[in-house]
């Protein structure tokens, strides 16, 4: 009778386990077709601000490792509301923007003012800043390039020698 009970116990507890195994799959809805009508696309904002730059690119020349050059970078906001400037990061730290704080209105302009430090760079140098705003097109990229010379360091000269005297 005892073997019984356990057979059937065991029985019971593998059917119990195997109906939970199972999955339904009709019970759950397949995904809607994606169809080019069913895409949801972002509708700009025509009213939205927009960067008018007098240049994106600045070439600072030749410097040589050390030194820094400063460049003020003047945009136009030509946009029909005010233009937001929420961050402005350069591509290394060596280069520094500073950028307006207070909203740019409409036909205004402002300036970005970047400084890039040589110090332990050579060669040609394209360095970037990338501005965040809520102008149209997303986020502005400006450079400020150049070539960087090595600092020669001056020879030192050895004291000559002095004739021994006996």
């Amino acid at each position: 009778m005892m073997m019984k009970k356990s057979i059937l116990i065991l029985a019971f507890a593998a059917f119990t386990v195997a109906g939970f195994a199972q999955t339904h799959d009709a019970a759950v809805p397949a995904p809607a077709a994606a169809t080019p009508q069913a895409e949801v696309k972002a509708v700009e904002n025509p009213n939205a601000p927009e960067f008018k730059f007098a240049e994106e690119e600045y070439n600072f020349g030749t410097i040589k490792s050390g030194e820094a050059v400063t460049h003020e970078y003047t945009f136009t906001n030509t946009g029909k509301e005010p233009l937001v400037i929420t961050s402005a990061a350069g591509s290394c730290g060596c280069t520094v923007p500073k950028y307006p704080q207070n909203p740019i209105k409409k036909g205004e302009s402002g300036v970005i003012t970047v400084t890039f430090n040589s110090t332990g760079k050579q060669g040609m140098q394209d360095k970037t800043v990338t501005i965040q705003s809520n102008a149209k097109g997303g986020a502005k990229v400006i450079h400020i390039k150049g070539n960087v010379t090595k600092v020669e360091t001056p020879a030192v000269a050895t004291p000559a020698a002095t004739p021994e005297v006996h």
